[in-house]
């Protein structure tokens, strides 16, 4: 199963790592797309150690959102192991995904 998780909001950032934590434990291959608010996840530990797992998950990231909320953050620190992109990304992870879920 390939699953993709979009994260608009972070208010949902929980809920949505139950869900990835979930589908990695199920050996699935997650795509994660982080855009507008949620892009606050790529702050958070658990996010950057789900995207460091090569081997079930993908991370793509909207460098427009990370320029807005995020201005904080040197995304040349996590280029090495996330996409930084913009809505491009977004589109291939829902053609490449089985199923997506939108938080």
């Amino acid at each position: 199963m390939i699953l993709g998780v979009v994260v608009t909001d972070y208010r949902f950032a929980k809920t949505a790592y139950q869900v990835m934590r979930e589908a990695l434990n199920r050996h699935w291959t997650v795509n994660v797309f982080l855009t507008d608010d949620g892009v606050h996840m790529i702050k958070d530990h658990e996010f950057l150690d789900m995207a460091k797992n090569e081997d079930a998950h993908c991370s793509f990231i909207c460098e427009h959102s990370v320029e807005r909320y995020c201005k904080e953050v040197d995304l040349g620190n996590i280029e090495e192991f996330v996409v930084v992109g913009g809505q491009y990304q977004n589109a291939e992870l829902v053609h490449n995904s089985e199923r997506v879920l939108v938080f």
